[in-house]
């Protein structure tokens, strides 16, 4: 049986699995992790960042380059939101991003906000993963963004 095939996992399995992976990168990097008993407002955990900072932040998995979105009714853009990508695509390993919600007040064709306005649709955040934008994911990429969330909240500490 080969690794990294995601397509064989339920999606219960891929959003469990890709929860458990972004603590674990993240207690890495020596941070406190808090779970949340019940996902209900759109927060899987919280990280502590300093004594004084902390993150809530909401993991969201996909199998290949598809659209992930947020429900704007749960995910509300402010300072200490995150969201958490976790991009699965067979024969590789996970690609693992942290986005700021803040980033979605800009919107590009990477980040979008979607209304749907007299539509069936919830508004929503949304995230467009495909070849063109992929670009544009990389400065999120998790390593990166935590090492500059900390540097934040330890300057902050001071």
């Amino acid at each position: 049986m080969e690794k990294y095939q995601w397509s064989r996992l339920s999606h219960l399995q891929v959003g469990r699995f890709a929860e458990y992976l972004v603590k674990m990168e993240l207690t890495q990097y020596g941070l406190d992790v808090y779970s949340s008993e019940v996902d209900d407002r759109g927060i899987d955990f919280i990280i502590r960042l300093s004594s004084s900072r902390y993150a809530d932040i909401q993991v969201k998995a996909v199998r290949g380059l598809s659209y992930i979105f947020l429900p704007k009714r749960k995910f509300h853009p402010r300072e200490n939101l995150l969201a958490a990508i976790v991009l699965l695509q067979d024969g590789q390993s996970p690609d693992q991003y942290l986005i700021p919600s803040t980033e979605w007040m800009t919107a590009n064709y990477l980040l979008v906000s979607r209304d749907y306005e007299g539509g069936a649709s919830d508004p929503e955040w949304g995230i467009n993963l495909s070849k063109k934008n992929m670009k544009l994911l990389d400065r999120y990429q998790l390593e990166e963004s935590i090492r500059s969330l900390i540097k934040t909240a330890q300057l902050g500490s001071e």
